[in-house]
């Protein structure tokens, strides 16, 4: 297996090292990154309420915050409309604290059935509204592509605020306003919000409006962040930008929770009071529960879950959300052993220079990881996409040598929407475009790839001596947490690290290896290094959050090998 790293200035590193404080390793890594202004990495480093943006730099937010107020001060009936995924879920209960905690009365709300409605707003809820005496809907994380839905509402006489983040169609629904960053005409910065994020901003904005002290405005704000947190790494979206501010915080307030159905969601995920849970604690351990409501049951659930003041309640929807999990998890588990099992099957040769893997049903969450393992084991880029209703979805992974969001701009017109960067992207279009895109996605990759690229590699963030490889550098790196979609965990590639005995064997499968002061883990090592001895090695390691073993007392990092060699020139540094 290749490695590579960036080319890196090590005078400038150094400088800015000393000027953060932060030993090689980090200051390696966020140059790597790209964050080599000292405000810029300083502000990364530690993200604070302050650095949230103004909600009026929104296109749309004046005119929803005015149209929110007024049904507010008339007590109007207000219905949400939002989805039946953790992003839609969390942003109704967003959404209704804020409005009644800004005095208006308790907004009912709408949540589709998975299977018997599908996604996305239907006339037939506008009519009940109606009936029902509803004057203004907002949704939540659906809409921006409902422009007939919102017409229909406004011929029946009934105001709509949208509030998406899904990409927009030509024509932008008739509303009073739309908030979406994703629109032509709004200049909002961070473009990846989630739509929990973009329903924070308009209560960042309405609660701005109330006549409170400030510190009550940042408490509210910062209670309702703890959701924005969990829809925000369930979505899958960068943790960059105002995501990293609002996810660091969101999670920093899980820490200490007072609403009885969101403690014993943590209860039943295993997260302990007192303690933060990591992102990857939120995506595999809390999301999933949410999420296992509106796939295996309603989605209503959740909202009853965080509503209620009943602490048996709480405990007996959550316990119930942990049931559905369960039989989630193992039907995700089937679909994840059929990916693999499809992907392995491949018939892979010189003429096949990308390859796109596609199934009904696939879990979003799953094919991301699912392409990463295709590319260690094809050496080439790769797309595993989910179908349902009519789109394929999914993740794809690359190779050093191939542009992964160049190549899909290329063949834009395939597309309902998608983005991403060099290495990682993800991507939506028609279920009966895929023959299409597997075609000249492939046709695009052989014109740039020869055999001589198809060899696997690692792109790690920097290259580091062993020297630099320490208890404390490791913990250190921690500070560029939360990791996840857009930050991901720190890839170093060590070199001369000195085994201070054989790897020991764990679980007939398992390695751990002994340096100097430290260890590192390799899942599944035995397979793949069990003859490696004492010695000195150059080694690729992922630092990740261990916070199993920081509940006892124990580093709260670990180092697990990714891969390994013996290393090079290894006696003149030993």
């Amino acid at each position: 297996m290749r490695w590579h790293w960036p080319e890196v200035n090590e005078e400038a590193i150094g400088r800015m090292g000393a000027a953060l404080s932060l030993q090689a390793p980090a200051a390696r890594v966020l140059w790597s990154r790209g964050y080599r202004d000292l405000e810029a990495a300083e502000k990364f480093l530690n993200p604070s309420f302050s650095q949230l943006l103004d909600p009026y730099a929104m296109h749309g937010m004046r005119e929803a915050v005015e149209r929110l107020l007024r049904a507010i001060a008339l007590r109007e009936k207000i219905l949400i409309y939002g989805d039946y995924d953790v992003d839609g879920t969390c942003s109704v209960v967003i959404l209704r604290t804020a409005i009644e905690l800004c005095g208006g009365a308790r907004p009912d709300f709408h949540l589709p059935h998975r299977l018997r409605d599908g996604y996305g707003m239907r006339p037939e809820v506008v009519d009940s509204a109606a009936e029902g005496g509803v004057r203004l809907i907002i949704s939540v994380d659906t809409g921006i592509r409902a422009s007939d839905v919102v017409r229909h509402a406004r011929d029946l006489d009934i105001d709509v605020i949208v509030t998406d983040h899904h990409l927009p169609e030509a024509d932008l629904p008739p509303a009073v306003a739309v908030l979406n960053p994703n629109q032509p005409a709004c200049t909002y910065p961070c473009k990846e919000l989630c739509g929990a994020g973009v329903v924070f901003k308009l209560a960042q904005a309405l609660i701005g409006r109330m006549d409170w002290p400030p510190p009550r405005r940042i408490r509210i704000l910062e209670s309702l962040l703890k959701l924005v947190a969990i829809a925000t790494v369930a979505d899958v979206v960068p943790l960059t930008g105002e995501n990293r501010v609002m996810v660091r915080l969101g999670l920093d307030g899980l820490r200490e929770v007072k609403n009885l159905g969101l403690r014993a969601l943590l209860d039943t995920a295993r997260v302990e009071p007192g303690v933060s849970p990591t992102a990857r604690q939120v995506a595999f351990q809390v999301a999933p529960r949410i999420n296992a409501a509106g796939r295996m049951a309603s989605a209503r659930d959740v909202i009853e879950l965080f509503s209620t003041s009943s602490s048996d309640r709480a405990r007996e929807i959550a316990s119930r959300l942990d049931e559905l999990n369960v039989a989630r998890r193992a039907t995700e588990d089937s679909i994840r052993v059929s990916i693999e099992k499809q992907c392995e099957a491949a018939q892979v040769d010189d003429s096949r220079a990308a390859l796109v893997f596609a199934g009904e049903g696939w879990h979003r969450g799953v094919v991301g990881i699912v392409a990463s393992r295709m590319v260690e084991k094809f050496g080439r880029p790769v797309f595993v996409l989910g179908i349902e209703n009519g789109l394929a979805q999914g993740s794809g992974r690359s190779i050093s040598e191939f542009h992964l969001l160049e190549s899909l701009e290329a063949m834009s017109d395939l597309f309902v929407k998608f983005g991403g960067h060099r290495q990682a992207a993800g991507l939506t279009l028609p279920a009966d475009r895929l023959a299409e895109f597997e075609r000249r996605w492939n046709e695009y990759a052989l014109a740039r790839l020869g055999p001589e690229d198809f060899v696997a590699s690692i792109e790690a963030d920097a290259l580091i001596p062993a020297s630099e490889i320490t208890p404390a550098s490791l913990r250190e790196l921690l500070r560029l947490a939360p990791f996840g979609a857009g930050n991901p965990n720190p890839l170093l590639a060590v070199r001369g690290l000195t085994l201070a005995a054989p790897p020991e064997v764990m679980k007939d499968k398992h390695l751990k290896f002994l340096f100097r002061g430290w260890k590192a883990l390799a899942w599944n090592g035995v397979e793949h290094w069990s003859g490696t001895g004492a010695g000195i090695i150059d080694a690729v390691l992922c630092i990740e959050e261990d916070p199993e073993s920081a509940a006892k007392g124990y580093s709260p990092v670990r180092a697990v090998v990714k891969d390994l060699r013996q290393s090079a020139g290894a006696a003149s540094r030993a």
